[in-house]
């Protein structure tokens, strides 16, 4: 039997085709994918073809630094061209005491060249603080050595000291620079702007660290423009004088304060500007006076950081009675000769004012009221001027408006006018009494009248000093006339009397006619309706030669004890420093010995 053999043929498995949403999805991500590639490609091209430059700036400026770099300061110099005032140039030397690895070889190493013990500069470089100060006046010498010696962690940058060769004279005038160069009192804070300059750019290339970049070249953007100095109408051997004689006044008479200013008459220029505290002296209730902590050759008398000509108000006392006198002449209400019947005392007001000394009824003409300095008769003498015509007065000669100096902190002074005018002030501000203001306005109502009747503002900036070394002349002072020629000769001679044979005899200068006016002022309780017992401000002010003035003082003198008067406290200052004054700028001499006359007021008369 044979066996049929069958085969049966194998079945392939088919390849599954994908479906047609597969397929889809699959095109989908080639073409996202693609899109994606052309859209990375597209902004990489951005990047570095169109925005090229400002990823590139981007990527500088995480190590660009621009630094600046200070400008020299500018000096200050007297009339003569006498430096008060100089930076000189010096390298500040700053550490980053993270980057130093061995404090005490560097320091040994450093010592030398910064000037700083190698005890202390280790202390300095191990602090790890991230800025130290190690020396911020060295030489430039040594600084460019350090730079070039190149330590780890170490920077040298330009810089400047300021120093005032004449130690303190002027120093209340001139005023100070705080610790980082810029003008912090006076002069050198008015004009900051001025002597500072401007200031410069230097680029540079750091890492995060702040280590410059090897290879990297610094570049100026801007270079610094060096300030602009100051002529001051100052004379430096004048100032000393000032200084000196009121220094000495205030220890003898154990004042508090004191101040004092010479001007030039026809220019308002100052050429001496002293204001000077007493430092042993006790302030009381009216509070210590700021001062630079520096004797200025007097034991305990300093200067004052304000600059009290301009800066303190004062009720002037008996030399503010200039104001009543000349506006009686100029309304032609008195002459010279005219007489007054003049009582010890009198009320006005409710308020009871009276003479300095007592006496009977006297009659005195209005030459003696002035030069007696009598309250009473000057009291008289306002009373036929009248309220509007004495508020007028005060206002033209220049009283309650601040001077175009503008020094820093100066006060307009706190006036009455007819708007507050309480019925006692009819006799309390012919006298001196009622107005606060400033010294350098007492001085500038006298000047106007050593002028022939014209006010001249006063002046301290002479010229502006340039890099290039030349000078600008400021401006003359500003002029108008106050007083008519013929009452202005009648005030001078008036007040010639006054020196002569009156309140202010100690201000004679032996070949000098000399005309001025005394002031013995109360000073008022503060906050209250009261004054201060035993407490007063002493004033003299005036001019010489009167036949012809050149120059013009004042001289105040807060508080003294051994002597209260104008006529003694004040008064000897005016009279040495104008005597050295006249010599000193070779203003000749009438030749006749001056002597008070027989039978002089007492110096006790002018109290206010």
């Amino acid at each position: 039997m044979s066996h049929a053999t069958t085969t049966h043929a194998r079945r392939s498995t088919p390849t599954p085709r994908p479906t047609s949403s597969r397929a889809r999805r699959l095109k989908l991500v080639r073409g996202l994918a693609l899109l994606a590639f052309v859209a990375a490609a597209g902004n990489l091209f951005w990047i570095q073809v169109h925005q090229h430059d400002r990823w590139a700036a981007l990527s500088v400026a995480q190590v660009q630094e621009n630094i600046t770099t200070s400008a020299l300061r500018a000096g200050i110099y007297d009339r003569y061209g006498q430096i008060l005032a100089v930076s000189r140039p010096t390298s500040l030397v700053l550490a980053d005491d993270f980057q130093i690895a061995h404090p005490v070889a560097e320091a040994a190493a450093m010592s030398p060249l910064v000037k700083v013990p190698v005890a202390k500069l280790t202390k300095l470089l191990s602090e790890k603080n991230g800025y130290v100060i190690i020396n911020n006046a060295l030489d430039l010498s040594a600084g460019h050595q350090l730079a070039s010696m190149a330590f780890p962690g170490i920077v040298v940058e330009n810089s400047s000291v300021r120093s005032y060769p004449n130690g303190t004279i002027a120093t209340s005038l001139i005023g100070g620079t705080n610790a980082a160069g810029a003008g912090s009192a006076g002069l050198e804070y008015e004009y900051q702007s001025l002597l500072a300059g401007q200031s410069g750019i230097t680029r540079t290339y750091v890492s995060a660290g702040g280590v410059a970049l090897p290879s990297s070249a610094s570049s100026v953007i801007r270079r610094a423009e060096p300030g602009v100095g100051l002529e001051l109408t100052v004379d430096t051997s004048l100032q000393f004088v000032t200084e000196r004689a009121l220094a000495r006044q205030l220890a003898a008479t154990d004042a508090i304060t004191g101040c004092a200013v010479v001007m030039d008459v026809k220019t308002g220029e100052i050429l001496a500007d002293a204001s000077l505290v007493n430092t042993k002296s006790r302030a009381g209730i009216l509070g210590p006076v700021p001062a630079w902590g520096q004797s200025v050759g007097v034991p305990g008398i300093e200067q004052t950081i304000n600059n009290l000509p301009f800066t303190q108000a004062y009720e002037p006392g008996s030399v503010f009675k200039v104001v009543t006198f000349s506006a009686a002449l100029q309304d032609g209400v008195i002459t010279p000769s005219s007489v007054l019947t003049v009582p010890n005392h009198i009320v006005v007001g409710g308020r009871l004012f009276h003479d300095a000394e007592n006496h009977g009824l006297e009659h005195l003409t209005a030459t003696q009221v002035l030069a007696q300095s009598s309250n009473i008769g000057t009291y008289l003498i306002g009373r036929r001027v009248g309220e509007a015509g004495l508020l007028a007065q005060v206002e033209r000669l220049g009283f309650g408006q601040v001077t175009p100096v503008n020094f820093p902190g100066e006060t307009a002074g706190l006036l009455v006018t007819a708007a507050n005018w309480y019925g006692s002030d009819a006799a309390a501000l012919p006298i001196g009494q009622v107005d606060a203001i400033p010294p350098i306005q007492v001085l500038d109502a006298y000047n106007t009248i050593a002028n022939g009747g014209v006010y001249v503002a006063p002046k301290i900036v002479r010229g502006y000093v340039y890099a290039n070394g030349t000078m600008k002349a400021t401006t003359p002072s500003a002029t108008h006339e106050v007083l008519s020629p013929s009452v202005d000769a009648t005030m001078m001679r008036m007040l010639q009397q006054v020196v002569l044979d009156g309140t202010g005899t100690n201000a004679v200068i032996p070949g000098y006619a000399v005309a001025g006016k005394t002031g013995t002022a109360s000073i008022p309780y503060p906050g209250k309706d009261l004054l201060l017992s035993g407490a007063y401000n002493a004033t003299f002010v005036g001019f010489a030669p009167a036949e012809a003035p050149v120059l013009s003082m004042i001289v105040v003198l807060e508080r003294p004890l051994t002597t209260i008067y104008g006529g003694s406290a004040a008064a000897p200052v005016f009279q040495q420093v104008m005597s050295y004054a006249l010599h000193h700028y070779d203003i000749p001499s009438t030749g006749v010995v001056v002597h008070p006359l027989k039978g002089a007021a007492s110096i006790a008369s002018d109290v206010t």
